[in-house]
């Protein structure tokens, strides 16, 4: 299952994040979800000191960042390069 933070579907609203960029990303997510294959697109794991992974998904300037937990992906960022690893720091 896929899971979106609030302020991802806040940003939607406000209109901070294209409905085509999120659509792009919502696809990458389902075919995660369906392949469970980490290499078929562009996505790293991020430095971090908790004990939960993060990853970073990328699509051309945009980047989403999310964690995995028991088979479900927790999307808790989709931005901006500049704008999205300003609120990872």
């Amino acid at each position: 299952m896929i899971k979106y933070e609030n302020e991802v579907l806040r940003s939607i609203k406000k209109g901070k994040l294209s409905g085509q960029i999120f659509e792009l990303f919502h696809h990458a997510f389902i075919a995660l979800e369906k392949t469970k294959d980490m290499n078929l697109f562009d996505i790293k794991r991020l430095k971090s000191t908790e004990k939960r992974a993060y990853y970073r998904l990328r699509k051309n300037k945009y980047r989403a960042i999310f964690y995995v937990e028991n088979e479900d992906y927790f999307v808790i960022s989709i931005a901006k390069r500049e704008e999205v690893y300003k609120q990872w720091e």
